[in-house]
């Protein structure tokens, strides 16, 4: 969920930036903050963050009688 986040946001910054505008707010929405953020959510996503409970990937995957066990 937090790598679909950063490329909304990476998506949003590279319209501001193609379109050069600031949406009235150059302090809030510029360029730099909006890659920032995008970086923050790829890092937080790459980090294991958003990925629920369970989503380690550890564990025991088979439920039930191991196939061979007798």
């Amino acid at each position: 969920m937090l790598a679909i986040a950063a490329a909304a946001v990476f998506g949003f910054a590279l319209l501001l930036d193609l379109l050069d505008t600031d949406l009235g707010a150059p302090d809030l929405f510029n360029w730099n903050t909006l890659v920032l953020i995008g970086l923050l959510l790829t890092a937080l996503y790459l980090a294991g963050v958003g990925s629920g409970p369970g989503g380690g990937g550890g564990g025991r995957w088979y439920r039930g009688r191991r196939p061979g066990r007798g």
